[in-house]
């Protein structure tokens, strides 16, 4: 997720509790989904979909935050 922020993303990991909270809660939406997806964990598509939607707005506020960070 943001190869062009990668340094910025370790820096922010290190020093903002907040960008790691949403960083962290966004993997491990990814991988629930994934899970799911591949029936490994049980789930229904509507339930598939509003985690899908959940991950995009925290894709949206990390995205913000590395934006913030390097003007």
């Amino acid at each position: 997720m943001f190869p062009e922020y990668r340094d910025l993303i370790t820096r922010l990991k290190g020093h903002d509790v907040h960008f790691t909270r949403l960083f962290d809660k966004h993997n491990e939406l990814d991988q629930v989904i994934k899970n799911k997806e591949a029936h490994i964990e049980p789930g229904s598509q509507v339930e598939i979909e509003q985690l899908k939607k959940e991950k995009l707005l925290l894709k949206d506020q990390i995205y913000g935050i590395l934006r913030q960070a390097s003007a």
